[in-house]
């Protein structure tokens, strides 16, 4: 399993002190969640705060945007080194453009739903993107509860891969602990995104280790 801890649940007062416990970790990702208090209700942090994040992180940028019109910050987040840029179905007009403009900026391109969009919806796209990120909570606030329909949503994800014969990876948002990271294991996810899971924790890097084992 492969396992991209969220920033919006480190310690802000010393963000180097996470960030490096994550650059000895077996983290795979920084999970970087960029809210603009418009797509979803809560401000979380923008570019000021990302580029000096960039700088000492040395783990691959798994950048996940929660704002309007994502396709207007395509440069800045290839600027910070990202190697994932997450936009969200729902706030993209022309996503099939977007995710081509993503992949000309030299990023692989995620593409997220919402807990009440269906998989669907990916349908004619799927061969073209290179990563779905599934929320498993409302999207906009941390430590909310893991809403179990997402399990199914994961194993239909999983299905529509299979036929479509994509590369698609799947990632998960939400609610993500040793309980659930299992089951979506078992659901067919790739990759765990975890917050509070991690950086609540009394031993952060054993927390990831054990979501690595799944």
């Amino acid at each position: 399993m492969l396992v991209s801890p969220s920033l919006l649940a480190a310690d802000f007062t010393d963000l180097r002190k996470d960030i490096e416990m994550l650059n000895g970790s077996e983290a795979d990702f920084l999970h970087l969640d960029v809210m603009d208090g418009v797509f979803v209700p809560n401000i979380s942090f923008g570019f000021p705060v990302l580029e000096p994040v960039a700088k000492i992180c040395k783990k691959p940028l798994d950048v996940h945007l929660m704002i309007v019109e994502p396709e207007k910050w395509i440069g800045q987040v290839r600027d910070l080194g990202a190697d994932i840029m997450n936009v969200h179905q729902e706030a993209c007009l022309h996503l099939y453009s977007t995710v081509q403009h993503i992949h000309a900026a030299g990023m692989k391109a995620g593409v997220t739903l919402c807990p009440a969009t269906p998989v669907s919806v990916l349908e004619d796209i799927i061969g073209e993107i290179d990563m779905v990120l599934l929320m498993s909570v409302e999207p906009g606030f941390g430590g909310q509860k893991f809403i179990s329909r997402t399990l199914d949503k994961t194993r239909q994800l999983r299905d529509m891969i299979k036929r479509s014969a994509s590369k698609a990876l799947i990632e998960i948002d939400g609610g993500v602990n040793e309980t659930t990271g299992r089951l979506l294991a078992e659901a067919g996810a790739d990759i765990l995104v975890a917050g509070s899971y991690v950086f609540n924790a009394s031993d952060p890097r054993a927390a990831i280790t054990t979501l690595k084992s799944l």
